[in-house]
């Protein structure tokens, strides 16, 4: 399987228009046969999103975002159009490989933080590295980085019941970013958290893309949240009603 090209850590090609994209989608559609009749849950999506972009989509519940996440993560496939990641076209990949592309090119972030509450925070991130063969001395120190990077060093061996809600998310995002996946997709990832906590969480998210050279894509709701992409794409009964790229908050990266 070819492997994607990361872009340079600090620099960004999100609008390199001879760039190949980090994901793109072509008149991409899920319908949802349900006894009262046909959803469809996204309509005629088409999208083209290159490295090093933190790309916002926006729009309330039954919008289609969580469905079109899916498909883009190669975890759902569409009924019309085809999606595809980094060239490589998921949407008509055979099942026997498709679990083998994930864990090499996404990392997922969700809202229910779905860590294993009997492992450490970085038992919890290491999980990914041991599904892959990581020799242990490797992954001992891809762990400690990410906790590091995450401002949980010092937390590794806490239990989740330990750690707060946004210190959980955390490590979820750390453990998104084990495997050095080219793109994160992350949907509702601050719907559990007060909107201080959700702001932090959604400035290592935009730490996270220059630091590690990579696309990310957050599913969201929250207005208080968008002003930190860079890109904003709104969605409404499944279909795009508005996309427009716009400065990034860059202050305090911190978080």
């Amino acid at each position: 399987m070819r492997e994607l090209q990361y872009a340079p850590p600090g620099r960004r090609l999100g609008d390199d228009p001879a760039q190949t994209p980090v994901f793109e989608t072509r008149e991409v559609s899920r319908d949802y046969v349900m006894p009262g009749g046909v959803v469809h849950a996204v309509r005629d999506v088409s999208i083209r999103v290159g490295l090093g972009q933190l790309v916002a989509l926006r729009g309330r519940s039954g919008s289609g975002k969580t469905t079109l996440l899916s498909m883009i993560g190669a975890l759902d496939r569409p009924t019309r159009g085809s999606v595809s990641v980094g060239g490589m076209i998921v949407s008509e990949m055979p099942e026997s490989e498709l679990v083998g592309f994930r864990r090499r090119h996404v990392g997922f972030i969700f809202q229910a933080f779905g860590l294993m509450p009997i492992l450490s925070a970085a038992e919890n991130v290491e999980v990914p590295l041991r599904l892959l063969g990581v020799e242990p001395r490797e992954r001992d120190q891809r762990v400690r980085e990410l906790l590091e990077m995450v401002g949980l060093g010092a937390r590794a061996r806490h239990r989740p019941y330990e750690l707060s809600g946004g210190e959980q998310q955390r490590v979820a995002i750390a453990r998104a970013l084990a495997n050095r996946p080219p793109l994160l997709l992350a949907d509702e990832p601050t719907g559990q958290l007060d909107t201080q906590t959700g702001r932090s969480i959604m400035k290592l998210l935009q730490h996270v893309m220059l630091t590690e050279g990579m696309t990310v894509m957050v599913a969201t709701h929250d207005p208080m949240l968008l002003d930190l992409a860079d890109r904003v794409i709104e969605l409404r009964d499944g279909r795009v009603v508005d996309d427009r790229r716009q400065l990034a908050d860059t202050n305090g990266d911190s978080a």
